[in-house]
């Protein structure tokens, strides 16, 4: 599950919200990012990224769906506000670039089976409106809407500011949890909620989102993401690096919720140790107007 997942934003009431911001960065590059690679693939190909496409990424995270992109020859700009994800990107995709705040990426590249690449290119914030890089052909926002723990707030608003910057019909991709029933993961997010709030009702909501952007719904898939994890340390990392649990965790405190996510995981703990959760995720392309 992505930053890329929902990022929550917990209350200021409650235990002290405690969190290595750098150190969970890390565990969603290092454990949990992997686990929506079959979803970034399958938009991919559907739509054929490759030389020619110019990708916007909203909220890019640490930057392994622009990597697979620019595997392919797009050229890849990914935008997000969270310092320490993109600090992470800065490594995977430019990793002879300064770590310098602000926009990245503007040196050439080349390769020694290519005479010039474009470079990756990131940016702490929106794009802004005078993007050298635009008209894009593809847009992605790959953090899944439909959490039981909640969606990021105002979804549509990035998307709005991002169509100005596409040409006209251009596809534009939306993520989000599949039937519940079909996500093993569901009962784990339970832990994001505390026993005194009603649980919120999981609905595929893409449409709407995409709708209140300005957008015209033009076709949509699923995709199975398993979550796999070679132990439950490592599950509970992965997990907690998503920022789902960041209301519990302000609530309840963090070593409450810790145990109580260790407790819910153990259901899904298999002989060997290993922890497996069969996830579906859905897309839907929208198209600018």
């Amino acid at each position: 599950m992505t930053p890329t997942l929902v990022r929550q934003h917990p209350s200021r009431t409650g235990p002290a919200l405690r969190v290595d911001q750098r150190a969970r960065a890390r565990d969603w590059s290092e454990i949990q990012e992997r686990m929506l690679v079959p979803l970034y693939e399958a938009v991919h190909e559907r739509l054929g990224v490759g030389p020619g496409t110019r990708l916007l990424a909203l909220g890019c995270g640490t930057g392994l769906a622009l990597l697979l992109a620019a595997a392919r020859g797009a050229a890849v700009t990914g935008t997000d506000t969270r310092p320490e994800h993109l600090a992470l990107a800065r490594e995977r995709l430019l990793p002879a670039a300064p770590d310098a705040p602000g926009a990245a990426g503007t040196r050439a590249c080349p390769d020694a089976a290519s005479p010039a690449r474009t470079t990756p290119r990131l940016v702490d914030g929106p794009p802004g409106a005078r993007d050298h890089r635009a008209p894009y052909t593809l847009v992605t926002a790959f953090e899944p809407l439909g959490c039981p723990a909640g969606d990021p707030p105002e979804p549509a608003a990035p998307l709005a500011a991002a169509v100005p910057l596409a040409g006209r019909g251009t596809p534009v991709v939306l993520a989000g949890w599949g039937p519940p029933e079909r996500c093993a993961a569901a009962d784990v997010l339970r832990v994001a909620t505390r026993p005194a709030d009603p649980l919120p009702v999981v609905r595929d909501r893409l449409e709407d989102v995409a709708r209140d952007a300005g957008l015209r719904p033009d076709g949509s898939g699923r995709v199975a993401c398993p979550f796999g994890y070679a132990d439950l340390d490592s599950a509970v990392r992965g997990m907690l690096s998503t920022g789902w649990f960041d209301t519990a965790i302000a609530t309840a405190g963090h070593d409450q919720v810790g145990k109580e996510l260790t407790e819910a995981l153990h259901a899904h703990r298999r002989r060997d140790g290993t922890v497996w959760m069969p996830n579906v995720f859905r897309y839907l392309i929208a198209r600018t107007p």
